[in-house]
C-alpha cells in the first residue's frame, strides 16, 4: 500500500468565478459551527456532534490543517468568491493507492445555487489531475437524492447500494474514474 504524502493546496485556489476553495482558516470557525448545526447537514452527515459548538468547529479546523500536512486529506472551505462568505465544505480523504474518497456539505444559507456542483466538478478534476487517482469514490445515504444528482451532474457513475455501510444505513456509491473525464 502506498503511504500518504502531503499535498498541497492549490494556488492559486480553485475557483470558476462563482465558488472559490481554499484551505479552512482559524476564523471560518463561527461560520462552520453555525452551518453544522443545521438539521439536514446532521441527518445525512450522522457523524457530526450534536449539539455542534464553536469547539467543535475548531477542533475540526484543526484536524483538517494537520490532514492537509499529513497527507491524510485535502480539506477545502467553499467560499464566494469575491466575498471570502463561507458556503461549505468539501474533502478528498485519502489518496491511498490511487484511490480516494470525496465528501462535501453546503450551509443552509448556500443551497439550490449548484455550490456543491461547482465544488465537486473543481475538486474532483483537480484530485484525478494532481493526486494521480485511478479512482474517486463518492457515497450518500440512500435517501439523499439531493447529493446523488451532484454526483450525476459531475459525471459520477452510480454503482450500487452498500447495505448497512454508514453507521447502519444503506448508502448509494459512486466513483469517477480517468476515461469519464476522457471527453473533457
Amino acid at each position: 500500500m502506498t503511504e500518504a504524502r502531503p499535498v498541497q493546496p492549490p494556488h492559486p485556489p480553485l475557483h470558476d468565478g462563482d465558488v472559490t476553495l481554499r484551505p479552512f482558516h482559524e476564523d471560518d470557525a463561527e461560520a462552520v459551527a453555525r452551518a453544522c448545526r443545521d438539521p439536514e447537514i446532521r441527518r445525512w452527515i450522522p457523524t457530526i456532534p450534536e449539539p455542534y459548538t464553536i469547539d467543535d468547529a475548531v477542533t475540526f479546523i484543526e484536524r483538517v490543517e494537520r490532514d492537509w500536512a499529513e497527507g491524510h486529506a485535502a480539506a477545502f472551505a467553499i467560499v464566494e468568491s469575491g466575498d471570502s462568505r463561507l458556503l461549505g465544505a468539501i474533502t478528498i480523504h485519502g489518496p491511498r493507492d490511487r484511490r480516494a474518497f470525496v465528501g462535501y456539505w453546503v450551509a443552509p444559507w448556500a443551497r439550490r445555487r449548484g455550490v456543491a456542483t461547482r465544488a465537486l466538478r473543481l475538486v474532483s478534476r483537480w484530485a484525478m489531475r494532481e493526486m494521480g487517482l485511478v479512482r474517486l469514490a463518492l457515497y450518500t445515504l440512500e435517501g439523499n437524492v439531493g447529493s446523488q444528482v451532484v454526483a450525476e451532474r459531475c459525471g459520477f457513475v452510480r454503482e450500487g447500494v452498500l447495505r448497512n455501510y454508514d453507521d447502519g444505513g444503506d448508502c448509494v456509491m459512486f466513483s469517477l474514474v480517468p476515461a469519464d473525464l476522457a471527453g473533457e
